[in-house]
């Protein structure tokens, strides 16, 4: 199967205290998005999306070595509108698409692979980058079946007890089924309390639908870390200072 990757890259990233876009801050010296960049090509995908959107130009004039398309998000609407972004670049491809995101730098091409050789074997419409956490508080759980397929994607908020008592959390990172994803993203609503259009949203579809979503458990929390802060991105710092 042909592979697409698409890298959510808009936000403004408020948490950071810079008016700077998040993408853009050093990490060890090079901005976060490079390292994520530099992931996506070691998988050999037949086409790099980057979502661009506040400081858009900045972010393509860091970036503008890379061969990648670019799309714009204007304004930022939540994670599923970014992703809806990309489907004009992606209009010629069949295949897979990989969504990752620009302040996740931590991820190793290796685990990647293992999500799309899961994708492709149990011939998912949808496979899940999990970890697993001592304190998954805030994070949204990830419930599966005997066979070790998913059933369900709670929200913390919306879990029940026996849930929140599941420590493997969704990371955000997903392979997807390039037709199934944007037939989703049309049908997936923004009637929430900040209006926007979530990616996890695709899956209800999913699930309404029995399809099959699978899922792949990362060895390590690390390979999933969100940037948001000042503090979070010193620690990423350390952690690829202790990988080198």
């Amino acid at each position: 199967m042909s592979l697409a990757i698409v890298i959510m890259a808009a936000g403004k990233g408020t948490r950071m205290k810079s008016d700077l876009a998040k993408v853009l801050h050093a990490l060890n010296c090079r901005p976060m998005i490079h390292y994520v960049l530099d992931t996506a090509f070691a998988l050999n995908p037949e086409k790099i999306v980057l979502i661009v959107g506040h400081q858009a130009d900045a972010v393509r004039e860091a970036t503008n070595f890379y061969r990648i398309d670019y799309a714009l998000q204007s304004p930022q609407l939540g994670t599923g509108h970014a992703v809806m972004q990309a489907e004009s670049a992606l209009n010629n491809f069949e295949g897979e698409v990989l969504v990752l995101s620009g302040d996740v730098p931590l991820t190793n091409a290796e685990t990647l692979m293992e999500l799309l050789k899961v994708h492709r074997e149990k011939k998912a419409v949808a496979t899940v980058l999990t970890a697993t956490l001592e304190d998954p508080t805030g994070y949204g759980r990830v419930i599966r079946g005997e066979q070790g397929d998913v059933l369900k994607i709670v929200e913390h908020k919306d879990a029940s007890p026996a849930e929140l008592a599941i420590k493997e959390i969704n990371s955000g990172i997903y392979a997807f089924n390039k037709q199934k994803l944007f037939d989703a993203l049309k049908q997936i609503s923004n009637d929430n309390a900040q209006g926007e259009y979530y990616l996890p949203d695709v899956f209800k579809i999913f699930f309404s639908k029995g399809e099959r979503i699978a899922a792949v458990t990362a060895t390590n929390f690390d390979e999933i870390r969100g940037i948001n802060t000042p503090e979070q991105l010193k620690e990423a710092e350390a952690i690829l200072l202790s990988r080198t």
